[in-house]
């Protein structure tokens, strides 16, 4: 887990933290409040992209916070899903940086 003032300087390095950390989540090698602290403390990236991006990735991760509350059959939100559309974001994002460049 990065402490923010540790968190990478760009966003490539953001960008790559975030796919290992959402990786580690889905082998169970790092647990949800983990990845949670990775995942809302990299500025680097929000800041290189429209805000529309860190909306969106903050209010999954938001959900996937709520769903870690309960076991899978119980809450209103699939984590697999979450954890799906969280890549996505990801995916869209590193396709933002690169036509940027």
């Amino acid at each position: 887990m990065l402490a923010p003032e540790l968190a990478a300087p760009d966003a490539p390095a953001s960008l790559a933290t975030l796919r290992a950390a959402l990786a580690d989540f889905r082998s169970n090698a790092s647990g949800d409040r983990a990845f949670i602290h990775d995942a809302r403390w990299q500025h680097a990236l929000f800041k290189a992209l429209p805000p529309k991006f860190e909306q969106v990735w903050l209010e999954l991760v938001d959900r996937l916070e709520s769903s870690a509350l309960f076991s899978e059959e119980s809450c209103s939100f699939s984590q697999t899903d979450l954890l799906d559309n969280l890549a996505l974001v990801l995916d869209k994002a590193e396709a933002k940086l690169t036509a940027s460049n």
